[in-house]
């Protein structure tokens, strides 16, 4: 698992870094802004069209890794909501207790 995710974050880091060189080298370049539009338009267009099934793999495991820490976070929050509920349901017992033996209590007081 831990090598899945090392190759997962190296791709996305190429993935990252060829898009920033791109878009860098479009900006910086001493163009118009039509022209460089159209350059970066299609050396994207190139760049997805090469890359395609790396970006889908890559998506596809960006959005496994999403839904694997949802499912993460929502089983911890439900560990928290029933340690909580389990503290208020033993509190309340014990309040009850505390009532009862007060009660029965004050029934031998005449």
């Amino acid at each position: 698992m831990c090598k899945k995710n090392d190759t997962f974050m190296f791709s996305m880091g190429i993935i990252a870094g060829v898009i920033g060189g791109i878009i860098g080298g479009v900006l910086f370049a001493p163009k118009s802004g039509e022209e460089s539009r159209k350059e970066l338009k299609e050396t994207a267009c190139d760049f997805y069209e090469k890359h395609a099934p790396q970006i889908v793999d890559a998506k596809k495991q960006a959005l496994e890794s999403v839904d694997l820490m949802k499912y993460k976070l929502e089983r911890q929050f439900r560990k928290l909501n029933n340690a909580l509920k389990s503290k208020k349901m033993l509190k309340a017992k014990e309040l009850e207790d505390i009532e009862s033996s007060s009660d029965n209590d004050s029934e031998f007081d005449y």
